[in-house]
């Protein structure tokens, strides 16, 4: 497995996008949980997302199944 952070990625791209228009998304994950917050960061493994009452919550990219901007 490679560590390299591949930021000409689209999907990188449009998460750091998200990141830096501190959009509100939804994260559904293969659990059938549904996390929503701001994406405070990336990594190569990893993302967070901080919800509304500051919590931060860091979820394995492995385990997403979709991230999409939530509607208001």
């Amino acid at each position: 497995m490679t560590d390299d952070f591949q930021t000409g990625l689209p999907s990188i791209r449009q998460l750091q996008t998200l990141i830096k228009d501190s959009t509100e998304v939804e994260v559904k994950l293969s659990t059938s949980d549904l996390v929503v917050g701001k994406v405070r960061w990336q990594d190569a493994n990893c993302l967070c997302v901080v919800d509304h009452y500051d919590q931060p919550t860091i979820i394995w990219k492995q385990a997403i199944v979709f991230i999409k901007p939530k509607l208001t």
